[in-house]
């Protein structure tokens, strides 16, 4: 059977979709495969990464145009590409409730936290594990989660923990974090939505 046909979506360094290629080169990724990388910024290191996997890239840029029009342009990549499943690597565009409807449950995110805490919207990247600090949380960690009309709002499908350290910095904590939990629970939670999908066909 072909295999569940799945978009990364990126804005940044791509160490996330660094953790599906790699996990799909080593077989923890068997039921899909990454046949599309689409980044909302033109240059975005994640690009470079996938290229070097030999995966086709397509940009598309918010700037000066509007939100209708870029969510426009992401469904004509999608469509193009047969895709099947959606995962948000650190894709900091937030789509609309009409988008996400049209993919239900098969737009999974992952995020640097153990949601309900420090998720919605404001809080990304480092400002997560600001918040986290501040708070003077014991333990933080990460989420995947399927995307629905509300940030960070859909069903969860796997959490890990990480502790939190005295003398931990946002940037520290946030590498921990995305070593001890995010690396691990984004590419598996790939395998099992996939696996779940190819069962549906």
């Amino acid at each position: 059977m072909e295999k569940i046909r799945i978009a990364v979506l990126v804005s940044g360094g791509g160490t996330n979709l660094q953790a599906i290629i790699d996990a799909q080169q080593s077989g923890i990724i068997r039921h899909g495969e990454v046949v599309l990388v689409i980044s909302d910024r033109p240059g975005a290191y994640a690009l470079t990464r996938a290229k070097n996997a030999g995966i086709p890239v397509v940009e598309v840029s918010k700037k000066g145009i509007a939100p209708s029009e870029f969510e426009g342009k992401l469904m004509n990549a999608l469509t193009e590409n047969n895709i099947d499943l959606i995962v948000l690597a650190g894709f900091l565009s937030i789509l609309s409730a009409g988008f996400t409807a049209r993919f239900d449950h098969r737009i999974i995110n992952v995020h640097p936290s153990l949601i309900p805490s420090f998720c919605g919207a404001g809080y990304y990247g480092l400002k997560v594990h600001e918040a986290a600090l501040e708070k003077g949380v014991k333990v933080s960690g990460a989420t995947v989660h399927f995307v629905n009309e509300i940030p960070d709002g859909g069903e969860i499908i796997a959490q890990r923990a990480v502790e939190v350290l005295p003398g931990d910095t946002p940037e520290v904590l946030q590498r921990r974090i995305m070593e001890q939990a995010e690396w691990i629970i984004l590419p598996q939670s790939v395998e099992a939505v996939c696996k779940e999908l190819e069962s549906k066909r």
